[in-house]
């Protein structure tokens, strides 16, 4: 019997949900119409033109996932262009982001900038698959797991591109109770914005633990951390055993993004 499909916003046929396994694959299936490649949940968009070693515990680095994961660069993009929220930026990263989606059937989109925020607004509104292109959309729900009062520290890579209209886009009309770091004057880790090529990661990791107590001795009533930038995430676990905080970052919001759109059924004995 052939399975109905449904459609999404724009008339397609929508792609499959259901995990398949030897117990359901023996019925009728139907892929989404000009897509070539499947399996993958998660989309990222990156930045073209970059210049430093890329960790394991990166957003673009393949080992840091436990799931298979589709990477895009954002052609002609550099770091410059989207810290200065370029506003004609925006069509590359739609134009990455739908080849992603309607050619490789990836199911969510998300970017490996802090950022690509100043577009997620843009890039949502035009997408029909979930799509959270900043690792600061996650603060509301942070803010929701804290006790009254409590604080978030945000470390980032660069605490002049962190606008009013950067948390905006990313779904924040209210920045207060938000305590930045900024990790641009650091000796080895601020090659990821300088584009130095390679550092010492030795270093880099006692870098961005340090910006860590700063915050916390700037602003004693922080429940959480929250990292912006793609490249902090190899240092997560180094600040949480420092702090004792709770820590978010890119890597916590694309695993919540995978979870989400790729169910699987559970089994187990009882």
């Amino acid at each position: 019997m052939r399975r109905r499909v449904g459609k999404d916003r724009t008339g397609e046929e929508r792609r499959e949900y259901g995990y398949l396994h030897t117990g359901n694959d023996a019925r009728y299936v139907r892929g989404v119409p000009r897509q070539q490649i499947a399996g993958y949940s998660i989309g990222i968009v990156y930045i073209e033109n970059i210049d430093y070693t890329v960790m394991p515990g990166n957003v673009v680095n393949a080992c840091t996932y436990d799931f298979p994961v589709r990477m895009r660069a954002v052609e002609n993009l550099t770091n410059t262009r989207l810290f200065d929220a370029d506003p004609t930026i925006a069509e590359d990263i739609l134009a990455a982001a739908r080849h992603m989606v309607e050619k490789e059937g990836v199911r969510a989109i998300c970017s490996a900038c802090g950022f690509f925020g100043n577009y997620h607004r843009q890039v949502a509104g035009a997408l029909d698959v979930p799509v959270a292109l900043s690792s600061l959309v996650q603060i509301p729900m942070i803010r929701s797991t804290l006790a009254p009062g409590q604080k978030i520290g945000i470390l980032t890579a660069n605490a002049a591109a962190m606008t009013d209209a950067l948390f905006e886009n990313c779904g924040i009309s209210d920045a207060g109770g938000l305590v930045i770091e900024d990790t641009l004057d650091t000796e080895q880790f601020s090659a990821v914005v300088k584009m130095t090529g390679g550092f010492d990661n030795g270093v880099a990791r006692q870098e961005v633990v340090e910006a860590a107590r700063k915050l916390m001795a700037k602003e004693p009533g922080i429940g959480a951390l929250l990292l912006e930038c793609s490249d902090m995430p190899p240092y997560a676990a180094a600040i949480q055993a420092e702090t004792g905080l709770p820590v978010f970052d890119f890597i916590t919001l694309i695993r919540w993004l995978h979870h989400a759109v790729a169910q699987r059924p559970y089994t187990g004995w009882v």
